[in-house]
């Protein structure tokens, strides 16, 4: 069950990634409050290299990095950067690079849902430390005058609650795959050149699960097909096909730390 206006400040459990001060959203706390536009609206997201996908996004996400699966609960991230601190897609602007798909879990913010153990039910929160969050005289308020949620604030909690389903379709596709036994440990390397031409000492970029091709091939036709005819198949390809952005990710990453040094001398000029 999810509410906007809970009835009582329960306690709220578990920690979420970009939220840092999520409070329940009522008419009483958020009275005349709301968001507001601001020039780089994504510049939270800019020091996580990974973000969580649900499974609906794989195919969507392909072409921006690799997706993994981490964790005992193998819950699948996009990799966005190779530092842990550095998202390569989101411009020193505060937006996305041109053609990237940004994550469902990016857009919700700065609204999500959090269990109140006291109610014992999901209600919906926001974060009030976000940049874009407005204390007077909102562009989009939470509320209208008599206390009812306003439109913009209907299509946040539809979002979120469309958001919660596809989280629990995602948990079905790893159960899928954790009990098909499809699961194996991987890692990826980079070899960079030296100066002279050749090749360098291979550099680990993770540690991480993904689906085992050879486990795969190896799967009784029945399984096979009921993989197929579900759909699951299709985002396992997905998941495969998006390993081979390993690659493009490093040169991307070079090509970003070249463009801040070169940026660097000419701002120290200024």
């Amino acid at each position: 069950m999810t509410e906007t206006t809970p009835s009582a400040t329960g306690q709220l459990t578990g920690n979420v990634l970009y939220y840092n001060q999520p409070e329940p959203l009522n008419p009483t706390t958020h009275k005349g409050m709301g968001v507001k536009r601001i020039d780089g609206p994504f510049s939270f997201a800019a020091k996580h290299n990974l973000v969580p996908l649900t499974v609906s996004e794989f195919q969507l996400a392909v072409l921006n990095g690799p997706i993994i699966f981490v964790g005992e609960e193998k819950t699948p991230l996009q990799v966005m950067g190779l530092n842990h601190d550095e998202n390569i897609f989101v411009l020193p602007t505060g937006v996305f690079d041109a053609g990237v798909y940004v994550p469902a879990y990016v857009r919700r913010y700065p609204f999500v849902f959090a269990n109140d153990s006291q109610a014992g039910q999901s209600i919906l929160c926001v974060d009030r430390s976000a940049a874009f969050f407005a204390e007077s005289n909102p562009e989009l308020p939470f509320f209208d005058e008599k206390g009812e949620p306003t439109e913009y604030t209907q299509n946040c909690l539809k979002f979120c609650n469309d958001y919660e389903m596809e989280r629990q379709k995602t948990q079905s596709f790893v159960q899928l795959l954790k009990a098909l036994d499809l699961f194996e440990s991987k890692e990826s390397f980079y070899t960079p050149v030296n100066e002279d031409g050749t090749p360098g000492e291979p550099q680990k970029l993770a540690d991480y699960f993904g689906v085992s091709e050879e486990r795969l091939r190896a799967l009784p036709a029945e399984k096979f097909m009921d993989l197929r005819q579900s759909g699951a198949l299709n985002q396992i390809f997905a998941h495969l096909i998006s390993l081979a952005q390993w690659d493009r990710l490093v040169a991307l990453s070079m090509n970003r730390q070249m463009q801040l040094q070169n940026q660097a001398p000419q701002a120290a000029n200024s």
